[in-house]
């Protein structure tokens, strides 16, 4: 009888599915490293699933045509109001407009029908009607390799940031891009990245307003505020804080439980469910404690007082693992900021203006953005690391000032 696998079974059919996904344009070892296994460990999990479903091996599992049907309407429905000027009855921009402000461009333009036609008029003349000056023209013609010059420099610089903003899936604002920009070895300052976005309409995304998933239960005793809103920690392990947040499916609700480590922002355990019970919270903490090798005595779990963490079952597994409870107050939502953060992150680069249309496509997506958010995403907090590389450079640090 073989050993049994610490990863649970939901991760290890997210992590066959985020594969299958890829529909062979990714290798086993680049979508086990976003998952934080081995590529032989996710090969054999797919191959497992294969068994298990009297497949042949290879074979890539599809949507019928019911659900594709319905997918491909509500992705319809969401592009014909996100962009701007495809929804019916929209509108041409208002005379006065930016679109329409005056600026350098209109010296522009009498420099360059003066640089068209002077062969047959004159410069001299062509200036004195435009009522420009003849040495402002020559200076202007003077520069004119310098401006092509930058011209092409930043036509460059915009096909990069259009790439970076498509790998994000257009989640990436000012900060981030220009943070991924300066990861490439780019010198390249921030204002310039920001105009370059203003002026051709890239941009990130942004929140809208969210449904309550934190019902308190007031007969529960809750326990003491351990984190007093300092949302920091020295060490890996030392803090954890987790939420509950919503994904909306069809005329339904799924729901997301996640566990944080506070030092790195690392997600280290989640679980969904179409309940909110308190096993949708036990579920993600004990993905967590597996994930740090089963040993977290002492470690400190923030929450809020939500029925699901108040609850015994909720607090028998945390003595279980040596895990001290601790909890924010009611309604307010800065003594769990960090989680919060997470939560609004989550819903903007994810559910943006959509709605899923099945519980696998939202399962799917859901679980490549979490393994993409702990070995890609850039992090503020951070300094712009991502969480797997900000554990990958503590550890190392740790480690040099061990051997000192």
């Amino acid at each position: 009888m073989g050993r049994r696998s610490p990863y649970p079974e939901k991760f290890r059919n997210d992590a066959v599915a985020l594969y299958r996904a890829a529909d062979g344009k990714r290798t086993y070892a680049a979508v086990a490293a976003d998952v934080g296994v081995t590529g032989e460990t996710l090969r054999s999990w797919v191959r497992q699933a294969d068994e298990h479903a009297g497949r042949a091996r290879g074979e890539v599992p599809g949507e019928n045509r019911d659900e594709e049907l319905i997918r491909l309407r509500a992705d319809l429905s969401r592009l014909r109001k996100a962009e701007k000027g495809v929804a019916a009855g929209a509108r041409d921009p208002a005379p006065g407009s930016g679109l329409f402000r005056c600026g350098d461009e209109d010296m522009t333009r009498r420099w360059n029908f003066i640089s068209t036609h002077r062969a047959e008029f004159g410069t001299q003349r062509t200036c004195r009607i435009l009522q420009v000056s003849r040495s402002g023209f020559y200076r202007w013609l003077a520069a004119a390799p310098a401006r092509a010059e930058r011209q092409a420099a930043e036509d460059l610089l915009l096909a990069e940031i259009r790439e970076v903003h498509a790998a994000h899936k257009g989640t990436y604002g000012v900060r981030r891009v220009h943070a991924e920009l300066r990861g490439f070895g780019h010198t390249v300052n921030r204002k310039r990245v920001e105009r370059l976005m203003r002026r051709n309409g890239i941009e990130g995304r942004h929140l809208r307003r969210r449904k309550r998933t934190t019902v308190p239960d007031r007969l529960a005793p809750p326990a003491p505020d351990l984190v007093q809103r300092a949302f920091s920690a020295r060490e890996l392990d030392e803090k954890w804080c987790g939420d509950i947040t919503y994904v909306q499916v069809g005329g339904s609700w799924l729901y997301l439980a996640c566990v944080i480590d506070i030092c790195s922002r690392r997600v280290l355990g989640w679980s969904m469910a179409s309940h909110m019970r308190a096993e949708l919270v036990i579920d993600a903490l004990k993905m967590a404690v597996a994930a740090r090798g089963g040993s977290v005595t002492g470690m400190i779990f923030h929450a809020d007082r939500g029925a699901q963490y108040t609850s015994a079952a909720f607090a028998q597994v945390c003595a279980a693992f040596g895990i001290r409870r601790s909890m924010g107050r009611v309604g307010s939502s800065y003594d769990n900021a960090l989680a919060e953060s997470f939560r609004q992150g989550l819903k903007r680069e994810t559910m943006h203006q959509r709605v899923f249309s099945t519980v696998r496509q939202s399962r799917l997506e859901i679980f490549q953005w979490l393994t993409y958010y702990n070995a890609r995403r850039r992090h503020s907090a951070l300094n712009y690391l991502s969480p797997a590389e900000f554990e990958q450079q503590h550890q190392k640090e740790r480690r040099l000032t061990l051997a000192a």
